[in-house]
């Protein structure tokens, strides 16, 4: 009987995975995102859903190893209402620029301030100047000191704050106009001062008075593009990886037309004065409609691009949506069978994504915001075409932003636009702080996470322990063994890619890797420290915290705007630079071989700490057995950091000379008050003549001027005052005998007082001194003086309080 393996038994998991992603084609993934629409600035809600889809790209391509298609449209075709109108404002107001070539105040309206005000304090265009002023400045106070009046305002109308702003900027403009036009001022550059410090009410104006003359869809083609250009930049300096595929609407018209006439064929749309809408499921056995928010359906929201029909109905049912919409004048269009028009908010993307992905895609992502109406109706229309059950196989929804607890919105201004948020903050903060929170979570952006968790999780993961060594023995044993975390960082990200808690993973294994470090000494495993450090090098990369080689130990390289990588010559060589002049520095003061070398070196090691390394952004932490904690901080702060800390040191030290200085002038004052004669106190010139008649042997007074005896309460108050000056007079002697007994007076100062330069002039007890540098010691510190003898009347001057004597 031949030899035969025995059965095989597969492993079965310590912890079993979560639901399993199945793509539908094995590693190759299919990935359609919602790009922006650009007509403004790119803002933080931006950054919010497009860093963090760039997170979870990453995952899914440099963790996971799939093969993602990643495709996004950018809406630059003129079919959002809010792109149509911009760009329409933009071109009136610079018309009335252009047009207008003196002052005038009368384009502009007050009555925008009026929304979220209470009837009662509205104000009117009917009303003076002055009862104009007079309200502004009331309704400027009480949004200042009353909340619940300004909470009261923004419950009637959530703009309230951009209008009063807008009204009171605009207030302003019109009473400089009115100044400059009182002091004949017309030119042309006040008008335009006017028009531009007014022009969040003044577009509205124009807007209402002159938008059917604006027909030439160019204009919003032109502004859309310029924002696309912007947008794209920001995206690169916040390292969000472009796109495989850029879809643009414009270039998908045919396309568009010959899907909305496939669905109508399909029996799923009807047109209706040259508009064409989709029909409802409702009877459909095979289509649902509203998957994601079944709740929602119904409701009569189609977006901001259907607001201009609301006064028409031509649908048939409230469920129904456009499929491509009549255009109106002043509006883009395009010629289709049903007339000219353009197409609806929805068609772009299933137009677009079945163009590039096919029938079928595996992941769609984007805000949470689109999830009703627009991946709804992008469903519904998509499964009409194609005659499928299930279009999409995974949703992506990522969270709202809110800027301190609110929520962010265009039409608030509350938004930070990137350009902004990057002049405060680095890219790598930002891909942190979406990183702290859950990709279809609530993220409150605030000073206080940026300042704290993002900073503090930054400098936790910069923390390195330099000159590790070994002892030469493999050192694999229970805390080795214990620095595993691959598991845990894997079963982070499985769970619905939960990067808190996989950055948690990575915190944790840097702290307890350096406290390993610490604790073992020599009797490290380096092997193992430098495969976690190459490790969770190549995670932070993989989250899109930094670029260059896998083998890389740290952040990596730091990605230039244009996906490169910075050259290493420009940022090494200021380091570099100081590394060799710090070297240089202690290699001469060794051959010097001076008495202060070792001294010298320490103070050396100082510079380089607190001066050298500070400006590039390095800061060293001394610690407890000659090592230093290297971290990496912006520059201003540890510049900061540093000038506060020798502030403190100054302070405290003036202090403290200013107290030596008291003590020292006190005592002065106490010597010089010493010098008068106990016994002569009471005697003429010391006090007036005639006050005291007679006195004992010590000198204290018997009578006063007439003869009478001295009162025992009188008496006893003199020989008080004559023991304490008897004191001061000893202590005054004892000082001149100790002055006075050496020929040669050997006198030291501070060392800190010996960086006077030479000669030096000083004055002691009344005689005048010329010290040279040759006369002192070779710390300029130490001199010898020859002084008179006697000594008894001599002065001893503050000049020479930084001078102390030696016995």
């Amino acid at each position: 009987m031949s030899a035969c393996q025995p059965s095989w038994a597969p492993p079965v998991p310590i912890q079993p995975e979560p639901t399993e992603f199945i793509p539908k084609s094995g590693r190759s993934v299919k990935w359609y995102n919602c790009g922006p629409t650009v007509y403004d600035a790119s803002h933080m809600g931006h950054a919010r859903n497009y860093v963090t889809q760039d997170v979870l790209r990453r995952i899914m391509t440099d963790y996971f190893g799939y093969d993602v298609q990643f495709v996004m449209n950018i809406t630059i075709l003129m079919i959002k209402i809010e792109i149509i109108k911009r760009a329409r404002q933009n071109h009136l107001l610079e018309k009335l620029r252009t047009d207008t070539t003196s002052l005038d105040v009368n384009l502009i309206s007050h009555n925008e301030l009026a929304a979220g005000l209470p009837e009662n304090e509205r104000l009117s265009s009917t009303e003076t100047d002055q009862e104009l002023d007079e309200k502004c400045t009331q309704i400027a106070d009480l949004v200042q000191v009353n909340k619940e009046w300004r909470q009261e305002c923004l419950e009637r109308d959530e703009r309230f704050d951009m209008n009063f702003t807008s009204a009171n900027r605009t207030l302003l403009a019109l009473r400089n106009a009115e100044n400059s036009l009182k002091a004949g001022v017309t030119s042309q550059e006040e008008a335009h001062k006017l028009i531009d410090g007014s022009q969040d009410i003044l577009i509205l104006f124009l807007d209402e008075q002159y938008k059917s003359t604006v027909t030439d869809p160019s204009l919003s083609r032109t502004l859309a593009s310029h924002w696309e250009s912007l947008f794209s930049e920001d995206m690169r300096r916040l390292h969000v990886r472009d796109p495989d595929t850029l879809t643009r609407v414009t270039e998908y018209m045919p396309e568009i037309i010959t899907f909305v006439d496939k669905i109508l064929n399909n029996g799923y749309a009807y047109e209706s004065e040259g508009s064409v809408y989709t029909k409802a499921f409702d009877d459909a056995p095979s289509h649902d409609y509203a998957k994601l928010e079944p709740w929602s359906k119904g409701k009569r929201y189609d977006g901001i691009a259907e607001a201009s029909t609301l006064t028409k109905f031509t649908r048939r049912s409230a469920s129904d949506f456009a499929l491509w919409k009549a255009s109106k004048p002043g509006e883009p269009s395009w010629e289709s069978p049903w007339g000219a028009g353009r197409p609806g908010w929805h068609i772009e993307c299933s137009v677009m994504a079945s163009a590039v992905l096919g029938e079928n895609m595996d992941i769609h992502s984007g805000g949470i915001d689109l999830a009703f109406p627009h991946h709804d109706n992008e469903m519904a229309q998509s499964e009409a075409y194609h005659d499928c059950p299930t279009w999409v196989n995974y949703f992506v929804h990522t969270g709202h932003l809110h800027i301190e607890g609110l929520k962010m919105s265009k039409s608030l201004k509350n938004f930070i636009t990137i350009d902004e948020i990057l002049q405060k903050y680095t890219a790598r903060q930002i891909r942190l702080t979406f990183l702290t929170q859950l990709w279809n979570a609530k993220v409150d952006f605030s000073e206080s996470l940026m300042s704290g968790e993002v900073r503090n999780l930054e400098t936790t993961l910069n923390a390195q322990n330099n000159g590790v060594t070994s002892d030469g023995y493999h050192h694999y044993e229970d805390l080795e063994k214990e620095l595993v975390a691959k598991y845990t960082f894997r079963a982070a990200l499985c769970d619905s890619f939960n990067t808190p808690e996989a950055l948690d993973v990575l915190r944790d294994l840097v702290s307890r890797t350096n406290t390993y470090i610490n604790s073992r000494g020599k009797a490290v495993n380096l092997g193992v420290v430098q495969n976690i450090a190459r490790w969770v090098g190549k995670m932070l990369r993989m989250f899109g915290l930094g670029e260059g080689e896998s083998s890389e130990i740290g952040w990596g390289q730091e990605g230039n705007a244009e996906g490169g990588v910075v050259n290493r010559e420009e940022i090494l060589m200021p380091y570099l630079r100081t590394l060799s002049t710090f070297r240089d520095g202690v290699r001469r003061l060794a051959i010097d071989k001076g008495d202060s070398a070792l001294k010298d070196i320490l103070a050396l090691c100082d510079k380089l700490r607190d001066e050298e390394l500070i400006p590039l952004g390095v800061a060293l932490d001394d610690q407890e057995g000659g090592k230093a904690l290297v971290k990496l901080a912006p520059p201003s702060d540890l510049l900061k950091a540093r000038d506060e800390k020798r502030a403190i040191a100054l302070a405290k030290q003036a202090k403290k000379e200013a107290a030596k200085e008291a003590e020292q002038l006190k005592r002065l004052e106490r010597l010089t008050k010493g010098k008068l004669d106990p016994r002569e106190m009471f005697r003429p010139p010391n006090v007036k003549e005639g006050v005291y008649g007679s006195y004992d042997e010590s000198g204290v007074p018997l009578t006063d001027g007439e003869g009478k005896e001295i009162s025992k309460s009188a008496r006893k108050k003199l020989l008080k005052e004559r023991e304490a000056q008897a004191k001061l007079h000893e202590e005054y002697l004892k000082t001149l005998a100790v002055l006075a007994s050496p020929r040669c007076l050997r006198l030291r100062r501070d060392k800190a007082a010996a960086s006077e330069s030479f000669p030096v002039v000083v004055k002691l007890c009344g005689v005048w001194f010329l010290v040279c540098r040759r006369d002192c010691e070779s710390d300029g510190a130490g001199v010898e003086l020859d002084l008179p003898g006697g000594g008894r009347d001599w002065d001893i001057e503050p000049a020479m309080l930084s001078w102390k004597t030696e016995h």
